[in-house]
């Protein structure tokens, strides 16, 4: 009996002695942070006494302004007469001018007749009659609103930029996706062009190629060439395992095996690939006018410097419409794709092209010989005089004076003094060592410990950069920005997760605001809230709005209908069905809401250094204007660093991802 009373009492007294050890296993954020604070008791006095606290110590940073200004008086003084760009890059430089221009003559030769023809007989024999319409319609309010020779230009630089970034993503793509240490190595470079912001891009495509269309294609092409990169390699990589080896078994080549199996298998990826080139190809439209390439962007461009948001919009439409009509066209081409033929028979394959050519062919002759190759002056609607008179109204009734709130000039001197100057203060007090430990303390937790020295060290090149404190300054912005797009993104999706009408009615808007240049924001924002940070983090709140609604509202919509049910039929009530149905099922989607949010933010609020915004983003656009290699690209890679942490500190990884990535 004694042995029968001891023997429970051994696992009793076991699980005592265990029990701080299995709860640290059950909680292991816990764990991570008290292993975390236990390094940082030992490690941070030995830090402290030998480099001390506050911004980060001088002796840990690398000058790099005498060998980056080296590089640009190398170029500048050797542009003109060594062989290196005499017999390479003025080749490049020849060939884009001599592409552009000959897509442009193509375009005018088939006048604005022809041009919309064959727009919308591309769209009818990709995606079916209503984009036809769609697309025909687009190309006639371009010219309704006195845009079509700029709409021409930019579609002709677009086409040869989409077309550049196609190959190289294939090219790249095709390496990365057969090869792993290709593969390998090449993932941190694409993450690495994709954060860069679109600005540090030009000012070595200036140095190198100078202002005009070589240098607007080329970063184009070095912005745009990224997705299809990453989507031919996932494509490639994801192929059937058992069709591949059912065509090694009949004996097929390498090259067979790619071409009869792994790119067809690819097909849907490949698509996704060029319509998100082609997206992000438009987006670079406004900026590339920067440097010379003419056309819509030039226009919205010319605008925001004399604060003109009707002639900003009369360009910025065009760009959407072409934005909506590529991005229909391709998404519904890859829906096609292994689907059933549709429509008559005598129109299917080949039938159809060739009434589509010769449709065109038809009313180009009919326009040339009507004298119709540029869209008539006398057709066109001036849509900047009425939208100034309203942005005028808005300005005298809503800057100042408005009852209780006082304006929008007070709200945007409320939200810098009350939350931005705070957050900056802050964050630039901290000692330097104590943002590092914040960082991975956030990252760790959510991640794995790669995770977390991915994000740490990507802080600690900041430092090592030279420029702590505008980088803390331009995370202090970014921060203020997410956190006001997440709380209005989050209620507005609740609202049309639960609603199907307010889905449809945000649909068209959230394309419009999805598709809009960076730049037109900026223009009525400075307009209502002046030149500041505040009006670059409303630009930027309204820029992520969009994705933000969409992720959530599609993860909200996703959850388990049965999860659902079961909850009202427990008597839960929407609020909580919400909360502990929605929510927690949706967490994926939401997480990923919130590293789009973040990713997006940071684009505007850096272009926002163009209205006022200081720190990084005004030193990216200094170096810029002034030609000074250092200042622009030290701070562009900044922005990386900062971009790449914030994505690590939203981002959970689990080991097995970590592994599988």
């Amino acid at each position: 009996m004694a042995t029968a009373q001891a023997t429970p009492a051994r696992p009793a007294r076991a699980g005592a002695r265990r029990g701080p050890l299995a709860a640290l296993r059950d909680r292991p954020a816990a764990a991570k942070l008290l292993l975390l604070a236990l390094v940082a008791a030992v490690v941070v006095p030995l830090v402290h006494g030998r480099w001390g606290g506050g911004v980060w110590p001088d002796a840990l940073t690398a000058d790099l302004s005498a060998p980056l200004g080296e590089v640009t008086d190398w170029i500048v003084s050797n542009r003109d007469s060594h062989p290196l760009f005499l017999y390479f890059f003025g080749h490049i430089s020849n060939a884009v001018v001599l592409s552009v221009r000959g897509v442009y003559l193509l375009l005018l030769a088939l006048g604005w007749a022809g041009v919309t023809v064959f727009a919308a007989a591309v769209a009818w024999r990709a995606a079916g009659i209503r984009l036809a319409l769609t697309a025909g319609v687009s190309f006639l309010l371009c010219g309704l609103l006195g845009m079509w020779v700029p709409t021409m230009q930019t579609l002709a630089l677009m086409v040869v930029a989409v077309l550049a970034s196609v190959v190289l993503g294939l090219l790249l793509g095709l390496a990365a996706g057969l090869f792993d240490r290709v593969f390998r190595v090449l993932r941190p470079v694409l993450d690495t062009m994709q954060v860069l912001p679109a600005f540090a891009y030009l000012l070595p495509v200036v140095l190198v190629f100078g202002i005009g269309v070589p240098g607007a294609v080329l970063a184009t092409v070095v912005y745009a060439a990224p997705p299809m990169a990453r989507l031919t390699a996932l494509g490639l990589r994801g192929a059937d395992g058992g069709v591949m080896e059912a065509v090694t078994s009949l004996g097929a080549t390498g090259r067979q095996r790619l071409l009869s199996a792994r790119l067809p298998l690819a097909r849907k990826e490949l698509l996704l690939g060029l319509n998100q080139t082609i997206m992000m190809a438009l987006s670079m439209a406004v900026i590339a006018s920067v440097i010379g390439a003419g056309g819509l962007g030039d226009r919205v461009y010319q605008a925001l410097s004399s604060v003109d948001v009707g002639a900003a919009l009369a360009a910025g439409i065009p760009i959407v419409l072409l934005a909506v009509v590529l991005d229909r066209t391709t998404e519904a081409a890859g829906r096609r794709i292994g689907a059933e033929p549709t429509g008559p028979a005598l129109l299917r394959g080949w039938r159809g092209w060739s009434l589509a050519a010769l449709v065109t062919a038809a009313v180009t002759a009919v326009g040339r010989a009507a004298d119709g190759q540029v869209w008539p002056d006398d057709l066109t609607v001036a849509i900047a005089g009425p939208v100034n008179t309203a942005k005028d109204w808005m300005v005298d009734h809503l800057y100042t004076g408005v009852p209780v709130v006082g304006g929008t000039a007070d709200l945007a001197a409320h939200f810098t003094s009350g939350v931005l100057n705070p957050l900056r203060s802050g964050l630039t007090g901290l000692p330097w060592w104590s943002v590092l430990l914040i960082v991975v303390a956030l990252a760790w937790t959510i991640g794995t410990w790669r995770t977390a020295a991915t994000a740490v060290l990507a802080m600690a090149a900041i430092g090592v950069l030279g420029v702590w404190e505008p980088s803390m300054d331009t995370l202090s912005q970014v921060l203020a920005a997410v956190a006001v797009t997440l709380v209005i993104g989050f209620g507005v999706a609740v609202g049309a997760a639960r609603s199907a009408r307010l889905e449809r009615l945000l649909r068209p808007v959230l394309d419009v605001f999805q598709t809009m240049p960076q730049f037109v924001y900026l223009i009525p924002v400075v307009a209502l809230f002046g030149v500041g940070r505040a009006p670059a983090a409303a630009a930027a709140v309204i820029y992520a709005l969009p994705a933000v609604i969409r992720i959530t509202t599609q993860g909200l919509r996703s959850v388990d209908p049965a999860a659902m049910e079961g909850a009202r039929s427990l008597g839960a009530t929407p609020g909580q069905q919400l909360r502990q149905v929605q929510i927690p099922l949706a967490r994926p989607s939401l997480l990923l809401a919130v590293n789009q949010a973040v990713v997006l933010v940071l684009a505007v609020v850096i272009i926002g250094g163009l209205v006022g915004s200081g720190a990084l983003g005004y030193e990216v656009v200094l170096g810029l204007a002034q030609g000074d290699l250092a200042t622009g690209l030290v701070a562009g890679a900044a922005i990386v660093c900062l971009g790449l942490m914030l994505d690590r500190v939203t981002q959970p990884t689990t080991r097995r991802q970590r592994q599988e990535s």
